[in-house]
């Protein structure tokens, strides 16, 4: 069987495209690599893409100029974990603090890795973790 190498997009569905894109610019630190009515596109270390598309925005398909993307969309609360350095978790505590974003939980693994979480403006559950979480991280 062929393998596959990573997760290369992660699609968030959002009330507000305009107030998460602000989030995930000002707060996540997240360049945006795309923009437009549809969607934002974001840039995750180099190793993936963060899209946020309107809620109910993307139910029809989607014409381009290589193809047709089918409907898709979800609601309620996601859940997303971002991977950082472990020498960077204080540092994003303080950063959360200083941007009025409540933690809403923190674990320490089994393995040694520290998961931080906490929520986006629509109510997704966003968690920073270092690495021994899991098995190859």
């Amino acid at each position: 069987m062929p393998k596959i190498s990573r997760v290369l997009e992660t699609a968030l569905y959002v009330a507000d495209l305009e107030k998460a894109a602000a989030f995930y610019v000002e707060v996540m630190g997240l360049p945006c690599i795309h923009a437009d009515h549809r969607m934002r596109a974001y840039d995750v270390g180099g190793n993936g893409v963060l899209l946020l598309f309107p809620q109910g925005g993307s139910l029809q398909p989607i014409e381009t100029p290589g193809g047709s993307i089918p409907p898709h969309d979800g609601s309620g609360p996601m859940h997303v974990a971002f991977s950082i350095a472990a020498d960077e978790l204080e540092g994003w505590q303080d950063h959360l603090e200083a941007m009025g974003v409540v933690v809403q939980g923190r674990t320490e693994w089994p393995r040694g890795g520290v998961s931080v979480y906490f929520r986006d403006p629509d109510d997704h559950l966003l968690e920073i973790a270092t690495p021994g979480l899991w098995q190859g991280y």
